[in-house]
């Protein structure tokens, strides 16, 4: 019997031996794919928060992105289109400072209209904004010759309007503000006509019309300024015979030039907004000639002169 029981325990021993063996390459197996499944697992959410962030920066740049305008020429008309990836709530154009108009955008990201081009060198301006207040602004020159040009310029005695036309010009108007309307015939293919200017700030609107019924419009603001009053008397106050000069201006004197026999000049400035000034000129023996021109602070000029034979 105890040969017996010496077997068995024999048996048990080597089971023993058996399942001790490979506990050690299992362990160190699980372990790598433990740390296999956490680095893929950190990598995942790695790539999410990166693919996070540049979703809100896209959202961020998306949000502060601004419409685009687009202009292109095409003879004397612009083809203009405002296009963004959001909807557009205002579109306005306007030249020089006329009053704006509007594009009707109706909840749309892209708006078109064909302008026509006024002769002359015009100013462009373009405004656009979105639903989230984004806005862009426009601004260029463009210049076309039309077939009926009007300019103004101005000169000592008011302001002169010169207008030709390519084909004879049958008429021309032009009216202050609101009042009413000035005609003058003209019949040829070039005219001219120096206007008085009233005083104060005015929009003097200027329509000229040729033999083929074709209308061109001119509109500016202009502002009307008085000229600086010249006096020159003989004077002979104290026994001394002399010129006597007396310069005054509305607005305010800025300088005064006086030439005395065409050799002697002297020059008065003013910086104090003087509206009045006198001074006396000796005479000499012989011919004396004076000569004053006046500058007011509009840069508005006169001139004014005077000779005596002593």
């Amino acid at each position: 019997m105890n040969q017996i029981l010496a077997v068995e325990t024999k048996k048990k021993e080597k089971k023993q031996k058996k399942s001790k063996a490979p506990s050690g390459p299992v362990e160190i197996t699980s372990i790598l794919r433990f740390f296999a499944i956490i680095t893929l697992i950190f990598g995942i959410l790695m790539i999410c928060s990166g693919s996070y962030s540049m979703y809100l920066n896209t959202q961020t740049v998306n949000q502060n992105a601004k419409p685009t305008i687009n202009v292109v020429e095409n003879g004397d008309k612009l083809e203009l289109t405002v296009s963004h990836s959001r909807e557009l709530v205002s579109v306005t154009y306007r030249w020089n400072d006329e009053e704006e108009t509007e594009i009707q955008t109706n909840g749309n990201r892209e708006v078109s209209e064909t302008i026509d081009i006024p002769s002359g060198t015009n100013t462009l301006n373009i405004y656009a904004r979105d639903i989230n207040g984004q806005e862009v602004r426009y601004e260029q020159n463009y210049t076309i010759q039309g077939d009926i040009t009007i300019d103004f310029s101005i000169e000592s005695d008011g302001l002169k309007i010169t207008t030709q036309g390519k084909d004879q010009l049958s008429y021309m108007t032009y009216r202050w503000d609101d009042e009413e309307e000035t005609r003058v015939d003209i019949n040829n293919t070039s005219f001219e006509q120096t206007i008085e200017i009233p005083k104060g700030q005015h929009t003097l609107t200027v329509v000229v019309v040729d033999v083929n019924n074709k209308t061109e419009t001119k509109e500016q603001e202009v502002k009307g300024v008085t000229k600086p009053t010249i006096n020159i008397s003989l004077d002979q106050e104290n026994g001394e015979l002399g010129f006597l000069v007396t310069v005054t201006d509305e607005e305010g004197l800025r300088r005064i030039e006086f030439t005395l026999n065409e050799e002697e000049r002297y020059k008065q400035e003013f910086d104090d907004n003087t509206k009045e000034f006198s001074y006396k000129f000796p005479i000499r023996e012989g011919e004396n000639k004076i000569l004053v021109k006046a500058y007011n602070i509009n840069d508005v000029t006169e001139e004014a002169g005077a000779r005596f034979q002593n």
